[in-house]
Parts: structure tokens; C-alpha cells; sequence
């Protein structure tokens, strides 16, 4: 078999054993991500001295209040400022 080919096997191979590696190492930054949010999520709440019941009634307001609350796109409002400045400045060079 040609050599060249059997290079190519060769590193074929060892990429994927590579993105396997890559693929665990990830997986567990992404569990400990969540692990360490997790932590810091219990420290905040033991921090403000607040009962159970209090959070939960806490948490279920806030949802409310954020779901009737219309968040505007600021995509869309930065997409047009950009394009409008854009019409400006053909306009100045023209």
C-alpha cells in the first residue's frame, strides 16, 4: 500500500482518539461548570437568611413579573442604529 496512505490512516486515527479526548474533557468542564454555579447559587441564598417558603414565593413572583415584562430586542434596535449611521456616512462621502 502506498505510504502516503497509510500516513493519512495514521493520522486519522490519532485525531480521533483526540476528539474523543476533547469530547470527555468537555463534558466534564461543563458538569463542573454547572457544579460551581450550582454552589454559588446555594451560598447566595443562605447568604440572604430567607425560609424556604419565602423563596419559593420570591422565585414564583419574580417569573411572573418577568414574563409579563416586554423585554425589547435590542438586536433589531442595534441592527437598524447600525444600518442608519451606515446611509449616514455614504451620504457625507458622497
Amino acid at each position: 500500500m502506498n505510504p502516503r496512505i497509510n500516513k493519512v490512516i495514521g493520522d486519522i486515527e490519532k485525531t480521533k482518539e483526540k476528539i474523543s479526548e476533547y469530547s470527555s474533557r468537555l463534558k466534564e468542564l461543563e458538569r463542573l461548570k454547572i457544579e460551581l454555579e450550582n454552589a454559588d447559587i446555594v451560598a447566595l441564598v443562605r447568604g440572604i437568611n430567607i425560609a424556604p417558603s419565602e423563596l419559593e414565593e420570591f422565585a414564583s413572583a419574580f417569573a411572573e413579573q418577568r414574563k409579563n415584562t416586554a423585554v425589547p430586542d435590542i438586536t433589531t434596535d442595534n441592527t437598524d442604529q447600525t444600518e442608519k449611521r451606515e446611509e449616514e456616512n455614504l451620504n457625507i462621502e458622497e
